[in-house]
């Protein structure tokens, strides 16, 4: 598959793990809390049981706010591994969480994309509270966010797209939207069918077997690129001059 149809009027974005240092930031914030109990525990595997709780605990009715799933996953992730939990180390991964910073080359990526004229969008699977701290680290390029506590569902469930189109007033033909998750975001535009750029950063998360996306770009500085040769980037005469 390749990019095709209208140019589209907004681009939408996974946040963590696509625009924020998700992986690095989780294994920092888990061996703050791990170091802390006193016990010689394998961050990756911890990690792995934390992920398998928090995406069982997100498809579970009624819908639970991000916050106290991450809690809720946290305190199961410790009772696997014979840990004893304190709230305290809930709020430190939430805290942790808004703190994580943009990779190195997002700040000036989305400037660009708004500077030809996209508007940009976040769709994430988490609260508001929690994503502010990281959106404010995005240079002010970011138009809306809409979050899984706004949509009350979680990716990939189709519930937290539609309500992100719904508040934007856009339909599929007018998004792109930019993800470094397949099982998440992916499956959605699997599903649903909208057109879809996959950051593949080298994390070692597979591809789904049955779908491929429009693109696949390493990092996000790719993207620009992808849409000059679309005809969608509009050059600022710097960019001209300098003919980058």
């Amino acid at each position: 598959m390749t990019l095709s149809g209208n140019q589209p009027t907004w681009l939408t974005f996974d946040c963590y793990g696509t625009l924020i240092q998700w992986d690095e930031g989780l294994l920092a914030a888990m061996d703050a809390i791990l170091s802390a109990k006193g016990k010689d525990i394998d961050r990756a595997s911890f990690i792995a049981v934390y992920d398998r709780h928090e995406h069982e605990l997100e498809q579970q009715k009624p819908h639970r706010c991000f916050k106290q799933v991450t809690a809720l996953a946290l305190q199961l992730a410790m009772k696997e591994f014979g840990l004893p939990f304190d709230i305290a180390d809930a709020d430190l991964l939430t805290s942790s969480i808004g703190r994580m910073p943009p990779f190195p080359e997002v700040v000036e990526t989305l400037g660009k994309l708004k500077a030809a004229g996209f508007r940009l969008a976040i769709i994430s699977n988490t609260d508001d509270a929690i994503i502010a701290g990281n959106v404010a680290q995005l240079g002010g390029f970011v138009d809306r966010v809409i979050t899984a506590e706004q949509a009350e569902a979680y990716k990939p469930s189709p519930e937290i797209f539609r309500h992100a189109w719904k508040t934007l007033d856009i339909g599929m033909d007018d998004l792109v939207h930019i993800c470094a998750s397949p099982h998440l975001d992916l499956a959605a535009a699997r599903e649903l069918g909208f057109r879809a750029i996959w950051v593949d950063r080298g994390t070692g998360r597979k591809p789904l077997s049955d779908y491929r996306p429009n693109e696949i770009v390493p990092t996000l500085d790719k993207v620009p690129g992808l849409f000059a040769a679309n005809g969608w980037m509009r050059l600022t005469r710097l960019e001209t001059r300098h003919g980058s």
